[in-house]
């Protein structure tokens, strides 16, 4: 990258050294020819006074020495207020900014013109103090989809328990069974925004180490089957035993029954969901499809959002508590791969892993590298 501001500094200074040496050099031809000139003149007719000449030449070389340093002086002050006046000037600009989106006003925006570092590092600030705009605005939803996902199953607790208390309803197996749903909700609730909290922590860290994917894949089936079963909905997997990655075998399972289990919530009875995997060159590309209704294009940005979902009426029937996609996005990042989803006919959710530690990879070949040169 061209570094427009360093160059320009660069030129600066090479300009300000060049004058000055232009300056000096000026100096000693003129006073030097003046005082030559002076002693002819005084010497014109009379024989040659050699301490007449030291003089002049003392008197040349003074007067230039003078010249120079004034001229320098002069120079160097003119030079330092108009550079320090066109850098400082964006920097107040941005610092007033950066105080400006402190106090919260994160609309604020900085207006700077040309192509140097000066311009990216306000472009950089704008793009921050957007980025830091909709995290605000995702931590007040946040914050409202957590009352709310709180206030139901407490609201139904409590007209239980106070129905029970008031003599009302008679405590019925299923009626505690209800009180019972509530509290596992808000157990797993609690569970899950446990698990982001750790793994948004610097201390969170993956036991990774290299695995057959097919098992991984089997397990993770055998987890959700039981609810397939009961909901009459059709998984099938396919993978080749051949396919190895380097991962974390809990959470990569974890990965698998949040996917499915998501699509079990949106695949209608008698659908289909199939989990399927392929090699790449050097990734592995995992499919989880199924047959349900579909996300709406304008939903696909903000699935892997904590607590968002496509029903803005939250219903429970339709969805869970909006945070298991969001732990698939964390883990996925953490091996090093990446998730998407996109939606035509059903659903279809896309995980492409490395088949191998990439950071550890790109550590040999530095060293590698160190060592040849």
């Amino acid at each position: 990258m061209n570094k427009r501001l360093h160059t320009r500094l660069a030129f600066i200074i090479i300009g300000t050294a060049t004058c000055i040496l232009l300056i000096s050099t000026l100096s000693v031809i003129i006073a030097t020819h003046y005082h030559i000139s002076m002693f002819h003149d005084q010497a014109a007719g009379m024989n040659h006074d050699v301490s007449q000449l030291d003089y002049h030449l003392e008197q040349a070389l003074f007067q230039s020495i003078m010249l120079t340093f004034a001229g320098s002086i002069i120079l160097a002050v003119l030079i330092g207020f108009y550079i320090a006046k066109r850098i400082s000037r964006p920097l107040v600009d941005m610092k007033q900014a950066a105080e400006r989106m402190s106090d919260g006003q994160l609309d604020t925006r900085v207006m700077i013109g040309g192509n140097d570092e000066l311009a990216e590092l306000g472009t950089s600030l704008n793009e921050l103090a957007a980025q830091l705009h909709k995290q605000e605005q995702l931590r007040i939803t946040m914050t409202g989809d957590i009352a709310h996902e709180l206030r139901t199953p407490l609201a139904t607790l409590k007209s239980h328990m106070r129905a029970f208390e008031d003599g009302v309803w008679e405590p019925t197996p299923e009626r505690i069974h209800a009180c019972f749903e509530e509290i596992e909700r808000l157990t797993q609730m609690v569970a899950e925004l446990e698990d982001l909290t750790h793994m948004d922590s610097p201390a969170f860290q993956l036991e990774r180490k290299r695995e057959p994917l097919n098992a991984i894949l089997a397990q993770g089936v055998d987890l959700v089957a039981a609810a397939y079963l009961e909901k009459n909905v059709g998984l099938a997997s396919r993978c080749s035993p051949n396919i190895q990655i380097f991962a974390d075998r809990n959470r990569m399972i974890q990965i698998f029954v949040n996917l499915l289990s998501n699509a079990l919530k949106f695949t209608p009875e008698h659908g289909q969901v199939q989990i399927e995997a392929a090699e790449e060159e050097q990734d592995v590309l995992i499919r989880v499809q199924d047959s349900g209704s579909g996300i709406g294009q304008e939903d696909l940005p903000y699935i892997f959002e904590r607590f968002y979902r496509g029903d803005k009426s939250r219903n429970r029937k339709t969805g869970g508590s909006g945070l298991g996609l969001t732990i698939v996005k964390k883990l996925v990042t953490a091996h090093g791969g990446q998730v998407w989803a996109e939606s035509t006919h059903g659903t279809t959710f896309m995980i492409r892993l490395p088949k191998e530690n990439r950071l550890f990879l790109t550590n040999i070949c530095s060293s590698t590298q160190d060592l040849h040169k």
